[in-house]
């Protein structure tokens, strides 16, 4: 992949079907992730916290400025009727000259069960590999990380190994599987 090949259009907008929008994050949006990064499970698996609106906000413009300087691509999960913030989907690490991201995710407690975080990975790595050109996307999380590895096995990602304690989270360092998924020529 060329360098400008991203930024040089807006960040798309990508619906799923007609109840989930995958949307560039707003300021506006810094309540919604300081409450979703209350939940347990995502302190569990995540190893940063927002503890207060400003540090939101914060990584809300950081997550805005990947997509300019084309080291990462952030989308919020809405809901496409109500807006409400769903979830995040990210391509994280970008190397373009090599065509490879990292998928990375998270859901809202009330969003789970219900597919929105497969079917917004699903979406983006479409997106990725057929419309913006990657070759390569990797999808990492802890091997005690039941979901997320359904997650991946839903996708398309193929699991490739483990990297050994590879990850440092609140309760000690993880083992975590690397999954692949790659473009089909």
């Amino acid at each position: 992949m060329s360098p400008g090949i991203l930024n040089a259009s807006a960040q798309p907008t990508l619906p799923i079907d007609d109840d989930l929008l995958l949307r560039p994050w707003l300021p506006s949006d810094a309540a919604a992730v300081t409450r979703a990064f209350q939940d347990r499970a995502i302190q569990r698996w995540h190893l940063r916290r927002a503890d207060s609106e400003d540090e939101a906000r914060e990584w809300i413009k950081h997550w805005r400025c990947g997509w300019e300087t084309e080291t990462a691509c952030h989308w919020a999960v809405a809901d496409a009727s109500s807006t409400a913030l769903l979830g995040r989907v990210a391509l994280q690490s970008i190397i373009m000259a090599g065509g490879q991201a990292e998928i990375s995710y998270w859901t809202t407690p009330e969003a789970r069960g219900r597919g929105v975080c497969s079917r917004a990975v699903a979406r983006v790595a479409s997106w990725a590999l057929e419309e913006a050109g990657f070759n390569r996307l990797e999808l990492g999380h802890s091997t005690v990380n039941v979901a997320s590895c359904r997650i991946a096995e839903k996708t398309g990602f193929a699991l490739e190994g483990v990297r050994r304690q590879a990850l440092l989270h609140a309760d000690g360092w993880h083992d975590m599987h690397l999954h692949s998924r790659i473009h089909k020529a």
